[in-house]
């Protein structure tokens, strides 16, 4: 087990207040993916804890169907989902260490029904009516990078325009020379706006508003 009894137990008062379904939708394959088989694991246990939470499985080059449904472009991948709607919440790469958290809080997000944002914030982030695509590159280690990934899941599951993915640096080392991750974490926003660290809520959402406004 990838999960102690101790962990176990604090997620299971994590998700007392479950409240309505959620999907962990996982894309894998058994050869040349390195955390592919410990993501799996990973999400298997964590479904176990809730019957809140249902588990879907899928192979990344045999279930083409989903994978295009999602729009999964590498693996290990989750998506966190409702029942019946996707909030462009994603998971690339193994969310261990400090990340582990970000998941737990996805999970609770969609469960609730409820961001957390401040109300000024989903006022804004409602002119959004464009393709926003946020990657949060991070690594397990970093205690910062959680708040920044939480944010931009919050971001998604407010807006229908957004996708908001953690990627996890030293898992795809292509993608962090390409964007030249050096510091974590790091936020790529539409491939055009770049910052680094965990911004309060108002200056993140500054620059989540520059891709709607500098490209209408």
């Amino acid at each position: 087990m990838l999960l102690n009894e101790e962990i176990i137990d604090e997620i299971k008062k994590e998700f007392t207040g479950l409240k309505n379904n959620v999907k962990l939708i996982v894309f894998t394959q058994e050869l040349n993916c390195q955390y592919c088989s410990e993501n799996k694991r990973l999400a298997e246990e964590v479904s176990k804890i809730s019957d809140k939470i249902q588990l879907e499985v899928y192979n990344f080059i045999n279930d083409r169907e989903k994978v295009e449904e999602y729009k999964i472009d590498k693996i290990p991948a989750i998506v966190v989902a409702g029942k019946e709607k996707d909030y462009g919440i994603r998971f690339y790469g193994i969310p261990a260490g400090y990340e582990f958290s970000s998941l737990i809080a996805a999970i609770k997000m969609v469960s609730s029904g409820e961001s957390g944002l401040s109300n000024e914030t989903k006022e804004k982030i409602k002119e959004i009516k464009k393709t926003v695509h946020i990657q949060v590159f991070i690594t397990p280690t970093c205690p910062y990078c959680p708040g920044a990934v939480i944010m931009g899941h919050k971001l998604a599951f407010e807006n229908e325009f957004i996708t908001a993915d953690m990627v996890e640096a030293t898992e795809f080392p292509d993608l962090s020379d390409k964007y030249g991750v050096y510091a974590v974490p790091k936020i790529i926003i539409n491939e055009e706006i770049q910052f680094e660290g965990a911004l309060p809520e108002p200056l993140y959402i500054e620059n989540v508003l520059k891709v709607n406004t500098d490209n209408k």
